[in-house]
């Protein structure tokens, strides 16, 4: 069984209490359509747990796969730059199907944020030193596809199912 590595720290785009007996981190990719799937059954875990649950966000385009993956992923970061990271994610996720750049640079504005200034930081030092801490991650964490789970810092095997989901969060409270 695959651990997490390294562990989760303030680095990471997190929800959720520091201190929750519970703690899930995807290893994720805006333009997969899997990923899609599982957006939604993550929303409704966290609803279900609240304050029993972390949840961690960490990007792991697969560019061979997805020519759109890694430009999502710059945008979140840049987002995540004004605080609204989260945002971008979840627009991200329900907008899945439509990762153009000049889409990417919309749903900026309809966050609020100057398209501008996020083209520039999506390709910033900060940017780029997220995204290359997360992909080290998910390489020194065996990750083979996306979406991968890690569930207090084992990576989950099986389904991803809302039951099973729900079920292996609640065995590892």
């Amino acid at each position: 069984m695959s651990t997490l590595t390294p562990h989760v720290s303030s680095h990471d785009h997190a929800q959720g209490a520091p201190k929750a007996p519970i703690t899930l981190v995807e290893f994720g990719d805006y333009e997969c359509s899997y990923c899609a799937r599982a957006y939604p059954i993550v929303k409704a875990v966290q609803e279900e747990l609240g304050a029993e649950l972390r949840f961690v966000f960490r990007n792991y385009p697969l560019t061979q796969l997805h020519p759109h993956a890694l430009h999502a992923a710059e945008v979140a970061e840049a987002a995540g730059l004004h605080g609204k990271f989260w945002e971008m994610h979840d627009l991200l996720y329900q907008r899945s199907q439509a990762l153009e750049d000049s889409e990417l640079l919309d749903y900026a504005g309809e966050l609020g944020l100057d398209p501008d200034a996020i083209a520039r930081e999506a390709a910033s030092d900060p940017v780029m030193t997220k995204l290359r801490a997360d992909l080290e991650s998910g390489e020194a964490s065996a990750v083979e596809g996306t979406p991968t789970f890690y569930i207090n810092g084992k990576r989950l095997e099986g389904s991803w199912d809302h039951a099973s989901l729900l079920r292996a969060l609640r065995a590892a409270r």
